[in-house]
């Protein structure tokens, strides 16, 4: 569909909160979402990365702020809160996207990424919900979407804190999906195999971390972001991305036994390859 234009001097366009929002799955849902209307908050460490963003999408005739935040530290996620409020009062949708993998066994993680991983991948993800429902149900209709992965439900050999905190995040959106349905907030988890994005080269580079090999098997991050879309326009609780994903975690049922028995040897090897 061709771009909405911008709303008529007076209005509100509806705001949403976009983090990770500097390459990926969040860039290509910040587009997506200005080209439906939304008036998208890009929100990253890496100010040049959204400030460019945020000019492609204007010269589109979108909306864009760009945000530049480290959400590792608790300080700037409530500073980002407060500005937010400050500014707009409002909030539509929050997508909490941002997050980074480790690929290798667990005892040659240092403690360091996996504090880091701890850090971004769950406390801020929770910190920013509980900073942002408020605002969101003030709207009457808002909607919180969390960034999951078939490794929640899945969990193997070479991604053991990366599967954790997923199983985490499954967990933490169903409770509040749950708690909040009917309440006036959407609450929903999408639920992605591999996609192609900066995360398997940020894999890998970390100290000690190796090539993911499920990137072999990577979809564009353009699909997620048609996902959020269509999470938009029919909420629900869950949604797989590709939608054979959704097998997964019967797969894990059936051939948890055997992953068992031959996770040692295919870490191994992959560690070789």
């Amino acid at each position: 569909p061709s771009p909405k234009p911008p709303p008529h001097p007076g209005t509100q366009a509806r705001l949403a909160l976009i983090t990770g929002a500097s390459s990926g799955i969040g860039a290509a849902t910040a587009r997506a979402l200005a080209q439906r209307g939304f008036h998208v908050l890009l929100v990253a460490r890496r100010a040049e990365r959204l400030q460019a963003l945020a000019a492609q999408i204007q010269r589109a005739r979108g909306m864009a702020t760009p945000l530049p935040r480290d959400l590792a530290t608790g300080q700037q996620r409530q500073a980002l809160m407060a500005e937010i409020k400050g500014r707009w009062g409002t909030l539509d949708l929050l997508f909490n996207n941002a997050g980074f993998g480790w690929y290798g066994a667990f005892l040659s993680m240092p403690w360091q990424e996996a504090r880091s991983m701890l850090q971004i991948n769950l406390e801020a993800m929770v910190h920013l919900t509980s900073l942002a429902l408020p605002l969101l149900a003030s709207q009457g209709n808002g909607h919180l979407i969390n960034m999951g992965s078939i490794a929640g439900g899945f969990p193997n050999q070479g991604v053991a804190l990366y599967s954790a905190t997923k199983a985490f995040l499954d967990a933490f959106t169903t409770a509040l999906h749950r708690e909040w349905h009917g309440r006036g907030v959407h609450v929903s988890v999408v639920r992605a195999g591999p996609v192609a994005t900066e995360f398997f080269q940020a894999a890998g580079r970390r100290r000690s971390g190796r090539p993911m090999p499920a990137e072999r098997f990577a979809i564009p991050a353009q699909q997620v972001a048609r996902a959020v879309i269509r999470l938009l326009q029919h909420p629900r609780r869950v949604v797989y991305i590709p939608g054979y994903m959704r097998w997964a975690p019967w797969l894990e049922m059936l051939l948890g036994g055997l992953i068992d028995r031959l996770g040692p040897r295919l870490l191994e090897r992959n560690a070789h390859n």
